[in-house]
Protein backbone atom coordinates (compact mmCIF):
# COMPACT_ATOMS: atom_id res chain seq x y z
CA UNK A 1 0.00 0.00 0.00
CA UNK A 2 1.25 3.38 -1.07
CA UNK A 3 1.81 6.08 1.81
CA UNK A 4 -1.24 7.29 3.48
CA UNK A 5 -2.72 10.93 3.31
CA UNK A 6 -0.74 14.42 4.16
CA UNK A 7 -2.11 16.71 6.82
CA UNK A 8 -5.56 17.50 7.28
CA UNK A 9 -8.58 16.21 7.13
CA UNK A 10 -9.83 13.35 5.04
CA UNK A 11 -11.69 12.86 2.39
CA UNK A 12 -15.62 13.47 1.98
CA UNK A 13 -16.33 9.58 2.74
CA UNK A 14 -15.76 8.38 6.86
CA UNK A 15 -12.49 5.99 7.29
CA UNK A 16 -12.99 2.67 6.82
CA UNK A 17 -12.72 1.35 10.38
CA UNK A 18 -15.33 3.89 11.45
CA UNK A 19 -17.34 2.58 8.80
CA UNK A 20 -17.45 -0.52 10.03
CA UNK A 21 -18.19 0.64 13.38
CA UNK A 22 -21.15 2.69 12.33
CA UNK A 23 -22.54 -0.26 10.17
CA UNK A 24 -22.19 -2.57 13.18
CA UNK A 25 -24.15 -0.45 15.28
CA UNK A 26 -27.01 0.25 12.84
CA UNK A 27 -27.49 -3.03 12.67
CA UNK A 28 -27.88 -3.14 16.63
CA UNK A 29 -30.48 -0.42 16.40
CA UNK A 30 -32.46 -2.02 13.97
CA UNK A 31 -32.31 -4.96 15.94
CA UNK A 32 -33.51 -2.81 18.65
CA UNK A 33 -36.28 -1.38 16.58
CA UNK A 34 -38.13 -4.92 16.04
CA UNK A 35 -37.72 -6.08 19.51
CA UNK A 36 -39.12 -3.02 20.76
CA UNK A 37 -42.30 -3.22 18.07
CA UNK A 38 -42.89 -6.87 19.27
CA UNK A 39 -43.23 -5.38 22.92
CA UNK A 40 -39.54 -5.22 24.42
CA UNK A 41 -38.84 -1.73 25.52
CA UNK A 42 -35.89 0.18 26.62
CA UNK A 43 -36.66 -0.29 30.26
CA UNK A 44 -35.98 -4.09 29.42
CA UNK A 45 -32.97 -3.24 27.51
CA UNK A 46 -31.44 -0.98 30.20
CA UNK A 47 -31.88 -4.15 32.93
CA UNK A 48 -28.34 -5.26 33.60
CA UNK A 49 -27.29 -8.82 32.78
CA UNK A 50 -25.88 -11.00 35.88
CA UNK A 51 -23.60 -13.76 35.31
CA UNK A 52 -23.51 -16.52 37.48
CA UNK A 53 -20.78 -15.85 40.07
CA UNK A 54 -20.26 -12.43 38.84
CA UNK A 55 -20.19 -9.13 40.75
CA UNK A 56 -22.56 -6.55 41.13
CA UNK A 57 -22.93 -4.36 37.93
CA UNK A 58 -20.26 -1.52 38.33
CA UNK A 59 -21.44 2.24 37.99
CA UNK A 60 -20.39 3.87 35.10
CA UNK A 61 -17.40 6.04 34.88
CA UNK A 62 -17.03 9.25 33.81
CA UNK A 63 -15.35 9.86 30.67
CA UNK A 64 -11.21 10.85 31.10
CA UNK A 65 -11.06 14.98 30.90
CA UNK A 66 -8.33 13.82 28.18
CA UNK A 67 -9.58 10.40 26.32
CA UNK A 68 -6.81 8.72 24.94
CA UNK A 69 -9.05 6.92 21.92
CA UNK A 70 -11.82 7.92 20.20
CA UNK A 71 -15.59 7.33 20.93
CA UNK A 72 -17.58 4.66 19.59
CA UNK A 73 -20.89 5.18 17.96
CA UNK A 74 -23.84 4.63 19.94
CA UNK A 75 -25.38 1.70 19.98
CA UNK A 76 -28.78 0.23 21.25
CA UNK A 77 -28.57 -3.80 21.56
CA UNK A 78 -31.92 -5.97 21.66
CA UNK A 79 -32.63 -8.52 24.52
CA UNK A 80 -34.05 -11.85 22.82
CA UNK A 81 -36.04 -14.10 24.55
CA UNK A 82 -33.96 -17.11 26.39
CA UNK A 83 -34.19 -20.12 23.28
CA UNK A 84 -32.68 -16.70 20.59
CA UNK A 85 -30.01 -16.29 23.42
CA UNK A 86 -28.91 -19.39 23.11
CA UNK A 87 -28.94 -19.70 19.58
CA UNK A 88 -26.77 -16.31 19.48
CA UNK A 89 -24.06 -18.41 21.65
CA UNK A 90 -24.31 -21.26 19.70
CA UNK A 91 -24.21 -19.26 16.30
CA UNK A 92 -20.76 -17.98 15.17
CA UNK A 93 -20.49 -14.00 15.48
CA UNK A 94 -20.21 -12.10 12.17
CA UNK A 95 -17.08 -10.01 11.21
CA UNK A 96 -16.78 -6.90 13.82
CA UNK A 97 -19.77 -7.99 15.28
CA UNK A 98 -21.24 -6.10 18.17
CA UNK A 99 -19.65 -3.10 19.05
CA UNK A 100 -21.54 -1.47 22.49
CA UNK A 101 -19.25 1.60 23.62
CA UNK A 102 -20.86 4.06 25.66
CA UNK A 103 -21.75 6.95 23.93
CA UNK A 104 -19.51 9.74 24.52
CA UNK A 105 -17.12 8.04 26.65
CA UNK A 106 -13.79 7.08 24.60
CA UNK A 107 -12.74 4.75 27.36
CA UNK A 108 -13.48 3.42 31.32
CA UNK A 109 -10.85 4.11 32.57
CA UNK A 110 -7.51 6.57 31.80
CA UNK A 111 -4.22 5.32 30.44
CA UNK A 112 -1.38 4.39 32.80
CA UNK A 113 2.43 4.42 32.62
CA UNK A 114 3.37 0.65 31.52
CA UNK A 115 6.77 2.05 32.98
CA UNK A 116 7.15 0.69 36.75
CA UNK A 117 9.02 2.32 39.72
CA UNK A 118 11.59 -0.24 39.10
CA UNK A 119 11.94 0.59 35.78
CA UNK A 120 12.44 4.48 36.82
CA UNK A 121 15.13 3.68 39.34
CA UNK A 122 17.04 1.62 37.03
CA UNK A 123 20.08 3.61 36.20
CA UNK A 124 20.40 5.08 32.32
CA UNK A 125 19.92 7.86 30.31
CA UNK A 126 17.39 10.75 30.67
CA UNK A 127 15.71 12.53 33.52
CA UNK A 128 14.76 10.00 35.87
CA UNK A 129 16.50 8.62 39.14
CA UNK A 130 19.60 7.65 39.46
CA UNK A 131 23.10 8.26 37.47
CA UNK A 132 23.42 8.71 34.47
CA UNK A 133 25.12 5.07 32.29
CA UNK A 134 26.93 7.81 29.55
CA UNK A 135 28.98 10.94 29.98
CA UNK A 136 26.78 14.11 30.78
CA UNK A 137 27.71 16.15 27.89
CA UNK A 138 26.30 17.29 24.45
CA UNK A 139 23.17 19.46 23.89
CA UNK A 140 19.24 18.71 25.00
CA UNK A 141 17.46 18.08 21.50
CA UNK A 142 13.89 17.33 20.63
CA UNK A 143 13.57 14.00 19.42
CA UNK A 144 13.79 12.62 15.83
CA UNK A 145 12.31 9.68 16.76
CA UNK A 146 9.11 8.02 19.05
CA UNK A 147 8.17 5.08 19.70
CA UNK A 148 4.01 5.90 20.19
CA UNK A 149 2.64 2.30 20.85
CA UNK A 150 1.16 0.06 21.34
CA UNK A 151 0.28 -0.55 25.26
CA UNK A 152 1.77 -4.44 26.51
CA UNK A 153 2.92 -4.77 22.96
CA UNK A 154 6.69 -4.97 23.77
CA UNK A 155 7.49 -1.43 23.67
CA UNK A 156 9.92 -1.73 26.80
CA UNK A 157 11.95 -4.48 25.18
CA UNK A 158 12.14 -2.33 21.63
CA UNK A 159 13.47 0.90 23.65
CA UNK A 160 15.89 -0.95 25.44
CA UNK A 161 17.17 -2.72 22.37
CA UNK A 162 17.68 0.78 20.64
CA UNK A 163 19.28 2.23 23.71
CA UNK A 164 22.03 -0.48 23.12
CA UNK A 165 23.18 1.13 19.95
CA UNK A 166 25.68 3.90 20.50
CA UNK A 167 24.20 6.23 18.08
CA UNK A 168 21.09 6.58 20.32
CA UNK A 169 20.21 8.22 23.11
CA UNK A 170 16.49 7.74 24.80
CA UNK A 171 14.53 8.60 27.44
CA UNK A 172 14.28 5.96 30.28
CA UNK A 173 10.67 6.91 31.58
CA UNK A 174 7.93 7.68 29.73
CA UNK A 175 7.59 12.13 29.10
CA UNK A 176 3.76 11.69 28.15
CA UNK A 177 4.07 15.32 26.83
CA UNK A 178 2.16 14.40 23.98
CA UNK A 179 -1.16 13.44 25.78
CA UNK A 180 -0.86 14.35 29.70
CA UNK A 181 2.23 17.24 29.57
CA UNK A 182 1.25 19.39 26.17
CA UNK A 183 0.66 22.87 28.13
CA UNK A 184 4.19 22.68 29.69
CA UNK A 185 5.45 23.54 26.21
CA UNK A 186 8.55 21.92 24.04
CA UNK A 187 11.08 23.96 26.23
CA UNK A 188 9.76 21.20 29.34
CA UNK A 189 9.87 19.00 26.75
CA UNK A 190 13.57 19.38 25.55
CA UNK A 191 14.06 19.94 29.08
CA UNK A 192 13.82 16.09 29.99
CA UNK A 193 15.49 14.71 27.19
CA UNK A 194 18.93 13.14 27.19
CA UNK A 195 21.82 14.78 25.97
CA UNK A 196 22.98 14.09 22.50
CA UNK A 197 26.02 14.78 20.23
CA UNK A 198 25.92 15.46 16.29
CA UNK A 199 24.85 12.68 14.75
CA UNK A 200 23.11 11.19 17.55
CA UNK A 201 18.92 10.29 17.68
CA UNK A 202 17.41 11.51 20.46
CA UNK A 203 14.56 8.84 20.94
CA UNK A 204 11.54 8.57 23.95
CA UNK A 205 8.73 5.50 24.19
CA UNK A 206 5.32 7.02 25.77
CA UNK A 207 2.65 3.44 24.53
CA UNK A 208 -0.81 6.05 24.97
CA UNK A 209 0.59 8.35 22.20
CA UNK A 210 -0.95 5.74 19.59
CA UNK A 211 -4.22 5.89 21.46
CA UNK A 212 -4.41 9.88 21.84
CA UNK A 213 -6.70 11.78 19.31
CA UNK A 214 -4.77 14.91 19.62
CA UNK A 215 -0.81 13.05 19.52
CA UNK A 216 -0.39 13.27 15.80
CA UNK A 217 -1.13 16.95 15.11
CA UNK A 218 0.62 17.92 18.21
CA UNK A 219 3.74 15.75 16.86
CA UNK A 220 3.31 16.98 13.41
CA UNK A 221 3.46 20.44 14.70
CA UNK A 222 6.67 20.15 16.35
CA UNK A 223 8.45 18.14 13.33
CA UNK A 224 6.76 16.83 10.56
CA UNK A 225 9.31 15.05 9.39
CA UNK A 226 9.66 13.01 12.85
CA UNK A 227 10.17 8.81 12.75
CA UNK A 228 7.24 7.08 14.53
CA UNK A 229 7.54 3.22 15.74
CA UNK A 230 4.77 1.18 16.42
CA UNK A 231 4.78 -1.72 18.20
CA UNK A 232 1.82 -3.72 17.46
CA UNK A 233 0.77 -7.45 18.92
CA UNK A 234 -2.10 -9.85 18.36
CA UNK A 235 -4.83 -7.56 19.64
CA UNK A 236 -6.54 -10.97 22.24
CA UNK A 237 -3.31 -11.43 23.91
CA UNK A 238 -2.54 -7.83 24.37
CA UNK A 239 -5.77 -7.28 25.74
CA UNK A 240 -5.27 -10.31 28.42
CA UNK A 241 -1.96 -8.70 29.05
CA UNK A 242 -3.23 -5.56 29.65
CA UNK A 243 -5.84 -6.72 32.12
CA UNK A 244 -3.36 -8.60 34.03
CA UNK A 245 -1.12 -6.07 34.60
CA UNK A 246 -3.88 -4.27 36.30
CA UNK A 247 -4.82 -7.35 38.02
CA UNK A 248 -1.48 -6.95 39.72
CA UNK A 249 -2.13 -3.57 41.08
CA UNK A 250 -5.84 -4.33 41.70
CA UNK A 251 -6.36 -7.81 42.81
CA UNK A 252 -10.18 -7.44 43.57
CA UNK A 253 -11.42 -5.86 39.80
CA UNK A 254 -13.88 -8.21 38.21
CA UNK A 255 -12.78 -11.36 35.47
CA UNK A 256 -11.39 -10.59 32.65
CA UNK A 257 -15.01 -12.50 31.04
CA UNK A 258 -16.96 -9.65 32.59
CA UNK A 259 -15.25 -6.69 31.97
CA UNK A 260 -14.82 -7.88 28.10
CA UNK A 261 -18.19 -7.72 27.75
CA UNK A 262 -21.83 -5.47 28.08
CA UNK A 263 -23.75 -8.38 27.98
CA UNK A 264 -22.27 -11.75 28.00
CA UNK A 265 -25.20 -13.58 26.65
CA UNK A 266 -25.34 -11.12 23.74
CA UNK A 267 -22.37 -11.36 23.25
CA UNK A 268 -21.64 -7.31 23.08
CA UNK A 269 -17.89 -6.81 23.08
CA UNK A 270 -17.36 -3.47 25.50
CA UNK A 271 -15.32 -1.63 23.06
CA UNK A 272 -15.40 1.62 25.56
CA UNK A 273 -12.95 -0.74 27.98
CA UNK A 274 -9.36 0.57 26.99
CA UNK A 275 -8.03 -2.94 26.89
CA UNK A 276 -9.97 -4.27 24.25
CA UNK A 277 -10.08 -0.56 22.15
CA UNK A 278 -5.98 0.08 22.21
CA UNK A 279 -6.43 -3.13 20.24
CA UNK A 280 -8.67 -1.68 17.54
CA UNK A 281 -5.33 -0.36 15.55
CA UNK A 282 -6.55 0.23 12.35
CA UNK A 283 -9.38 2.85 13.97
CA UNK A 284 -6.50 4.38 15.61
CA UNK A 285 -4.09 3.86 12.59
CA UNK A 286 -6.54 6.44 10.19
CA UNK A 287 -5.95 8.91 12.64
CA UNK A 288 -2.21 8.92 12.60
CA UNK A 289 -2.59 8.73 8.20
CA UNK A 290 -4.04 12.12 8.24
CA UNK A 291 -0.46 13.73 9.35
CA UNK A 292 2.24 11.28 8.25
CA UNK A 293 2.43 9.02 5.65
CA UNK A 294 2.97 5.62 5.99
CA UNK A 295 6.95 5.39 5.39
CA UNK A 296 7.51 7.58 8.19
CA UNK A 297 6.00 4.84 10.92
CA UNK A 298 7.10 1.24 10.99
CA UNK A 299 5.24 -1.00 12.41
CA UNK A 300 7.34 -3.81 14.85
CA UNK A 301 5.63 -7.37 15.68
CA UNK A 302 5.88 -7.83 18.99
CA UNK A 303 5.74 -11.51 18.75
CA UNK A 304 8.30 -11.18 16.31
CA UNK A 305 10.14 -8.92 18.86
CA UNK A 306 10.19 -12.54 21.22
CA UNK A 307 11.08 -14.97 18.04
CA UNK A 308 13.64 -12.85 16.44
CA UNK A 309 14.44 -9.40 18.38
CA UNK A 310 17.80 -9.33 16.10
CA UNK A 311 15.54 -9.02 13.07
CA UNK A 312 13.18 -6.55 14.75
CA UNK A 313 15.85 -4.60 15.11
CA UNK A 314 17.67 -4.55 12.08
CA UNK A 315 14.28 -3.26 10.53
CA UNK A 316 14.95 -0.58 13.58
CA UNK A 317 18.27 -0.12 12.43
CA UNK A 318 17.50 0.38 8.88
CA UNK A 319 14.81 2.55 9.54
CA UNK A 320 16.50 5.18 11.81
CA UNK A 321 19.03 4.99 9.39
CA UNK A 322 21.63 3.41 11.53
CA UNK A 323 24.41 0.94 11.38
CA UNK A 324 23.27 -2.51 12.29
CA UNK A 325 25.60 -3.10 15.39
CA UNK A 326 22.48 -4.04 17.79
CA UNK A 327 22.81 -7.82 16.08
CA UNK A 328 22.28 -11.67 17.26
CA UNK A 329 25.28 -11.29 19.64
CA UNK A 330 23.52 -8.69 22.01
CA UNK A 331 20.15 -10.87 23.08
CA UNK A 332 19.85 -13.85 25.19
CA UNK A 333 17.11 -15.88 25.66
CA UNK A 334 15.79 -16.47 28.81
CA UNK A 335 13.45 -19.37 29.53
CA UNK A 336 12.24 -18.56 32.63
CA UNK A 337 10.82 -14.89 31.74
CA UNK A 338 10.06 -16.33 27.88
CA UNK A 339 11.52 -13.41 26.30
CA UNK A 340 15.10 -12.45 25.23
CA UNK A 341 17.35 -10.51 27.79
CA UNK A 342 19.97 -8.11 26.54
CA UNK A 343 23.61 -8.25 27.04
CA UNK A 344 27.29 -6.63 26.09
CA UNK A 345 29.04 -9.08 23.29
CA UNK A 346 32.33 -7.32 24.35
CA UNK A 347 32.58 -8.69 27.66
CA UNK A 348 31.52 -11.33 29.59
CA UNK A 349 28.87 -9.55 32.30
CA UNK A 350 25.24 -11.35 32.41
CA UNK A 351 22.47 -10.15 30.56
CA UNK A 352 20.15 -7.46 31.28
CA UNK A 353 16.43 -9.05 31.31
CA UNK A 354 13.68 -6.41 32.08
CA UNK A 355 12.14 -6.12 35.89
CA UNK A 356 9.75 -8.04 37.31
CA UNK A 357 6.66 -6.65 36.25
CA UNK A 358 7.31 -7.86 32.65
CA UNK A 359 6.50 -11.68 31.81
CA UNK A 360 3.46 -11.97 34.40
CA UNK A 361 1.72 -15.43 33.50
CA UNK A 362 -1.56 -14.79 32.09
CA UNK A 363 -4.55 -15.64 34.11
CA UNK A 364 -6.63 -18.70 32.12
CA UNK A 365 -9.32 -17.07 30.15
CA UNK A 366 -12.83 -19.05 29.44
CA UNK A 367 -11.96 -20.11 25.60
CA UNK A 368 -15.43 -18.75 24.23
CA UNK A 369 -14.67 -15.46 25.43
CA UNK A 370 -11.43 -15.64 23.57
CA UNK A 371 -13.24 -17.26 20.46
CA UNK A 372 -15.59 -14.04 20.37
CA UNK A 373 -12.78 -11.92 20.95
CA UNK A 374 -11.08 -13.41 17.64
CA UNK A 375 -14.04 -13.20 15.53
CA UNK A 376 -14.71 -9.27 16.87
CA UNK A 377 -11.33 -8.35 16.05
CA UNK A 378 -10.70 -10.03 12.84
CA UNK A 379 -12.24 -7.36 10.25
CA UNK A 380 -10.33 -5.05 12.15
CA UNK A 381 -7.00 -6.95 12.24
CA UNK A 382 -7.45 -7.41 7.84
CA UNK A 383 -8.48 -3.87 7.47
CA UNK A 384 -4.99 -2.93 9.49
CA UNK A 385 -2.90 -5.53 7.19
CA UNK A 386 -4.43 -3.52 3.95
CA UNK A 387 -3.73 -0.45 5.27
CA UNK A 388 -0.13 -1.19 6.33
CA UNK A 389 0.72 -3.88 3.55
CA UNK A 390 1.93 -6.17 6.47
CA UNK A 391 0.44 -9.29 7.56
CA UNK A 392 0.81 -9.84 10.86
CA UNK A 393 -0.69 -13.81 11.03
CA UNK A 394 -2.76 -13.04 14.23
CA UNK A 395 -5.56 -15.06 12.72
CA UNK A 396 -3.62 -18.00 12.57
CA UNK A 397 -5.34 -20.54 15.19
CA UNK A 398 -3.55 -20.78 19.22
CA UNK A 399 -1.43 -17.51 17.80
CA UNK A 400 -2.96 -15.35 21.21
CA UNK A 401 -2.05 -17.78 23.75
Amino acid sequence: MGPGPGPGPGGARGPPARRLLCMCSLSLCLTYACYSLMGGGPAALRAPLRLRGSPPPRAPRPAPHNASAPAAPRSAPAAPSAPAAAAWLRAPLAPGEAIAAQGGAAERDAQESSTTDEELSRPGPGPGPGPSATPDYGERRLPQALIVGVKKGGTRALLEAVRAHPQVRAVGTEPHFFDRHYDKGLHWYRSVMPKTLEGQITMEKTPSYFVTNEAPKRIHSMAKDTKLIVVVRNPVTRAISDYTQTLSKKPDIPTFEVLAFKNRTLGLIDASWSAIRIGIYALHLENWLQYFPLSQILFVSGERLIIDPAGEMAKVQDFLGLKRLVTEKHFYFNKTKGFPCLKKPEDGSPPRCLGKSKGRTHPKIDPDVIHRLRKFYKPFNVMFYQMTGQDFQWEQEGSDK
